[in-house]
């Protein structure tokens, strides 16, 4: 599924889903409420994975991330959607994953101006794979101890994306 194709699912104020609409005409500076999901990643010793949002991404681009984010299709399971954007930006495949914060809601706006306002329920998983980041999604990853993490995004929140800085004190508290 290429960019222009892709299809995110719009929502009412209630959550409720109201209609759909193309993926790059959505984000702008009047971005509807639409659905999407956001996983962080653990490995075994129980690091974070981070990822730097390629310079190329329309919003935040540059900033580091969670692991990954995307929106399910119409008519896409979540689960599914969060695997198949684990392929799509990682090259993994996920070993585990778990529902960590099912009612995770924000709006943010970027230094461009283009507005994210999402419903985006959060999900923690483990890999299988090695690392293969698509560097159209992704400039760098890096694996971090939680509570590092978390102090470097007090220091300096505008390396950080809006969404990551409040995930993760939710995801560690």
């Amino acid at each position: 599924m290429t960019l222009t194709n892709e299809q995110v699912v719009l929502l009412s104020d209630a959550g409720l889903p109201i209609g759909v609409a193309d993926k790059a005409l959505v984000h702008t500076s009047h971005t509807a409420l639409h659905l999407a999901f956001s996983c962080h990643i653990f490995d075994e010793a129980g690091r974070i994975l981070v990822t730097r949002r390629a310079l190329t991404k329309r919003t935040w681009p540059g900033v580091w991330t969670n692991s990954f984010c995307g929106h399910p299709g119409p008519d896409e399971g979540m689960e599914s959607a969060v695997r198949r954007r684990a392929a799509a930006e990682l090259g993994v495949t996920l070993a585990s994953l778990e529902l960590a914060l099912p009612d995770f809601r924000y709006r943010a706006v970027d230094a461009s101006g283009v507005v994210e306002n999402e419903i985006c329920p959060v999900y923690v998983a483990t890999l299988t794979d090695a690392l293969a980041p698509n560097p159209d999604e992704v400039a760098e990853t890096q694996w971090a101890e939680p509570s590092r993490l978390l102090a470097a995004i007090e220091a300096t929140p505008w390396a950080f994306s809006p969404w990551l800085s409040l995930q993760l004190p939710q995801l560690l508290g």
